[in-house]
């Protein structure tokens, strides 16, 4: 009852955001998952991680519509006709956006833009017009940075008018990732794309060659931080295994993972099934939402979510490493280990078969999680502790072996100096480079930027600093922001000169 009342009395919380809030503590009150004593130990210890989804799963946490489905038919159930002009395309969208849920209860994927109203950009004025307009409606009205947006990789009129209006707007949401394939994507595109970003924080940059590979087509989605799916699927749930609090029960590295790893990751395995299960069998999503009646989306195209966290300070503490060169990002012995347990985990998760997901050969995703607003020393996925990055380029070589194991989700984060801004093609270099190490996901940004990426939403300085003043901010994922700056350092990464 305290914490209901805390909410309402909240000066730094918008109306939306208290009924958010009040919906969760309404939530919690139920338990209805069948779970064992073991698992629920686990839980209650903080090294598996239910990331706030609730006791009873009522709509899948990741939805990814198939957009394309809309511009061709419309919808029936929400009475609209098939868009004949970028007004009528842009404002179909914006509808449609307000009825698409997800654990933020806001999209977390709006489409491929740049493709969804290339055919409608005729006078490019009047599109430009429509387009600020219509990602001005998204940032005042979808208020959460987990929205997202995809363009590219081919460079189209549209692609150029989206990144036109977000560098003019400044806007925080929503985010953005171009799929960028050197052989596909125009250089004077990917340059405007670089330029943006270092400017916004926006658009991130996902290896195309290397997501159609894994995903088997070129309909997929990145969506919320840098989350992949195929389009017309998502993500059921996500639960994340804190290694660094699993690698303090462990009497050593072997111990770790050949017992401790293979226990706690079949415990959360099943913990995932039956959150699963309970959505699919119990509440009443895939029975009765028009999205599925409709056929925007399929639920033979839904996973679950293996994620994780903390794995640098799990390396370190096997091994007892406290000299900088003795740790994780730097160490042959520490990435080798860090290796070792991810394809550990890797063998884990794939072997398992799920009696509730059909696509992926019946498996759940391994996902690098980004992280939480209330984690303190444990690093996003498998990144270096910030603070402790190497330079530039030993940074993205020791991280690039990890990404093959995550299409579902991992990335890299760089900050620049704002020089960068008069040199465009070199921050492309980087990116090139990167790719061609085998690097998945990369972020940039530049330093005197306003928009920042945190682990992988996007929040404003200024926002940041009006929440530590007490006034309330319109975009939810500023206090998590806040949180990441004071506690993760997030606002803290190295700046490369």
């Amino acid at each position: 009852m305290q914490q209901v009342l805390d909410i309402i009395k909240n000066e730094t919380l918008t109306y939306n955001q208290q009924v958010l809030q009040l919906a969760g503590q309404a939530e919690s009150t139920l338990n209805v998952l069948d779970i064992d004593e073991d698992t629920k130990k686990l839980l209650d210890e903080n090294i598996i991680c239910g990331m706030f989804e609730g006791n009873a799963p009522y709509r899948p946490r990741y939805i990814i519509p198939n957009y394309e489905l809309l511009m061709k038919k419309g919808c029936k159930f929400l009475d609209l006709d098939i868009p004949t002009d970028i007004w009528e395309a842009t404002n179909t969208l914006l509808i449609f956006y307000k009825h698409v849920p997800s654990i933020t209860s806001y999209p977390v994927y709006l489409g491929n833009l740049d493709e969804l109203l290339e055919p409608f950009v005729k006078d490019e004025e009047e599109a430009y017009k429509a387009i600020k307009l219509f990602l001005k409606h998204i940032d005042r009205t979808l208020t959460d940075s987990f929205v997202h947006a995809n363009i590219g990789p081919v460079d189209t009129k549209a692609g150029r008018l989206v990144l036109k209006a977000m560098k003019e707007l400044q806007c925080a949401v929503p985010n953005l990732t171009v799929k960028y394939d050197k052989d596909l994507t125009s250089k004077g595109f990917i340059n405007i794309c670089a330029d943006t970003a270092l400017i916004t924080a926006k658009p991130s940059f996902a290896n195309h060659k290397m997501d159609i590979k894994d995903f088997g087509t070129e309909k997929y989605a990145l969506a919320s931080c840098y989350n992949g799916f195929i389009i017309g699927g998502g993500g059921h749930t996500l639960v994340r295994l804190v290694l660094s609090r699993l690698a303090e029960t462990s009497d050593s590295a072997e111990d770790f993972i050949e017992n401790k790893i293979p226990y706690v990751s079949l415990k959360m395995l099943d913990y995932i099934d039956e959150r699963v299960r309970f959505l699919l069998e119990e509440s009443a999503f895939f029975k009765s939402n028009f999205l599925v009646l409709e056929g925007f989306i399929k639920k033979e195209l839904f996973s679950g979510m293996f994620g994780m966290v903390g794995l640098a300070e799990a390396v370190n503490y096997l091994l007892n490493a406290t000299n900088q060169d003795d740790r994780f990002g730097y160490s042959k012995e520490a990435n080798d280990l860090g290796l070792r347990i991810i394809e550990k985990i890797n063998s884990i998760v794939t072997s398992y078969k799920s009696k509730y997901t059909t696509c992926f050969n019946s498996q759940h995703l391994m996902h690098a999680q980004v992280g939480i607003d209330t984690d303190t020393g444990i690093s996003p996925g498998c990144r270096i502790p910030v603070g402790e990055e190497p330079q530039l380029f030993k940074h993205i070589l020791q991280s690039a072996p990890y990404h093959k194991y995550f299409f579902n989700g991992i990335g890299d984060i760089f900050v620049f100096e704002d020089t960068y801004k008069n040199n465009i093609e070199a921050v492309v270099n980087v990116i090139d480079g990167a790719f061609n190490s085998g690097v998945r996901y990369i972020s940039v940004y530049g330093d005197s930027s306003d928009v920042v990426r945190v682990t992988g939403y996007l929040v404003k300085k200024s926002e940041v600093a009006q929440l530590e003043k007490g006034n309330a901010v319109k975009n939810n994922a500023t206090v998590f922001g806040m949180n990441a700056k004071n506690g993760a350092k997030a606002f803290d990464r190295k700046l490369r000169d």
